[in-house]
């Protein structure tokens, strides 16, 4: 793969990112009778998951940056990655928190950030010991969620959108490999780790 491309797939499926595609999804895709909140609200309630997912994350990532903790954003070595993947599993076992405890937000909420906050503390607790990718737990997880809510979710007529979402998983893992930012075993192990966190996940809560 293109050095090039690779890069902007890494950019645009970096893990800070997917809480939004998926809550978009949500908001956006699944049947009316799924998310019952109004369609005016369902911006400002993508707003609070790009806000507390990806802008609280990333100033905090660069305000690590700024203060000499890590070297870069991308975060290359495995020790680098454990106060950044500490800070965006607080952020969002908050934003879970919050979710579970408002009742104006549907449980389906609850149960996708759950997941996602699990993955995130997988990744920090697998880079306690080992570098894992972020990005194939991303799509991994992203792709169990869709799987689980197909089977939740029948009617929801999810086939493309899982199709879609395994095309993504294998280009976003081939573009980490291209980019040797990562050796298979990290990638793939990562992959399937946050995939079957989601099923896990979708049994407990």
């Amino acid at each position: 793969m293109n050095r090039s491309l690779a890069k902007l797939l890494s950019v645009v499926f970096h893990p800070l990112l997917m809480p939004t595609y998926l809550f978009a999804f949500i908001l956006f895709y699944l049947p009316t009778y799924v998310v019952s909140l109004p369609p005016t609200n369902r911006w400002m309630m993508l707003g609070l998951i790009v806000f507390s997912t990806f802008v609280i994350p990333g100033l905090g990532a660069y305000a690590m940056m700024r203060a000499g903790q890590i070297d870069s954003l991308e975060m290359n070595r495995r020790e680098q990655r454990r106060m950044p993947l500490f800070f965006t599993c607080l952020c969002y076992s908050v934003t879970t928190y919050l979710l579970h405890r408002e009742p104006v937000f549907d449980a389906i909420f609850y149960f996708v950030m759950g997941t996602i906050a699990a993955s995130v503390f997988f990744a920090f607790l697998v880079s306690l010991f080992w570098k894992v990718s972020a990005h194939s737990i991303g799509v991994g997880g992203s792709l169990g969620l869709l799987l689980v809510l197909n089977m939740i979710i029948p009617e929801a007529l999810l086939l493309i959108p899982i199709m879609l979402m395994i095309t993504i998983a294998g280009a976003v893992l081939s573009a980490r490999l291209a980019l040797q930012a990562h050796t298979p075993a990290q990638v793939y192990s990562g992959f399937g780790g946050g995939l079957l966190l989601a099923g896990v996940v979708a049994v407990f809560m």
